[in-house]
């Protein structure tokens, strides 16, 4: 499957236009509240990641793909000599920026697919990126991480599985398509790039790219995996 610009496009506009109410998805607000069960489920396997995130030794330069408004941010930038943060929107770098004013941080407003790094960096992160890569752009990607790591240093990625009640409850029901649509809370719809990744097949697949480490489910929720380059 190709993904046209079109799509690619709007993934950058609904992030855009979704950064003021972003973190309502990851704090279980709002239309993303199924009830404090479900809420409970969520910040337990949120809990299983962060831990394996720390596990992963962030130190020193570290760079961090889509920090969005610095949900991941936050738990990173401590550990961080110097930390480079790099999102599409200048909207959720606005909000990252009023949530952490560390010296440490250099925010970096690019399109993930075109930058260029300019120096590696010893723990990288993204966190609820890798399914808004398309499928084509997939190998290029994990080059482009290749060349911002130094040869000793080591990455941690947090990602969705496929779950219904992830998404907020007035969404179309998510799919395996690679395509999703997604709204607003005002009503406006968007199409973005959406891939749900299983473990072993992602797994096995970074092993053919040179890659070692694991990736894990958390539960129902999340995947996640920490990584170094064989």
């Amino acid at each position: 499957m190709t993904t046209n610009n079109q799509v690619l496009n709007e993934q950058i506009q609904y992030y855009r236009a979704r950064a003021p109410e972003y973190d309502e998805w990851f704090f279980r607000q709002g239309r993303y509240f199924y009830g404090e069960e479900h809420k409970q489920k969520w910040f337990s396997e949120v809990a299983i990641v962060e831990k394996a995130l720390m596990d992963s030794k962030p130190r020193g330069k570290i760079l961090e793909f889509a920090c969005g408004t610095g949900v991941w941010t936050e738990k990173i930038a401590p550990f961080a000599d110097k930390m480079t943060a790099i999102d599409t929107s200048p909207e959720a770098i606005a909000l990252c920026k009023k949530k952490l004013q560390a010296s440490t941080i250099v925010y970096s407003q690019h399109n993930i697919f075109d930058w260029v790094p300019k120096q590696q960096y010893d723990f990288i992160f993204f966190g609820f990126w890798l399914s808004h890569i398309p499928f084509e752009s997939f190998d290029a990607f994990w080059e482009l991480v290749r060349s911002s790591i130094k040869p000793e240093g080591r990455l941690f990625f947090v990602d969705s599985l496929f779950a219904v009640d992830s998404s907020a409850k007035d969404n179309r029901p998510v799919d395996k398509s690679g395509i999703v649509e997604r709204k607003l809370n005002n009503g406006d719809r968007y199409q973005i790039v959406k891939i749900f990744h299983k473990p072993d097949e992602l797994k096995d697949r970074l092993s053919t790219l040179g890659w070692s480490g694991y990736v894990r489910k958390s539960g129902r929720f999340f995947i996640y995996g920490s990584l170094s380059i064989a």
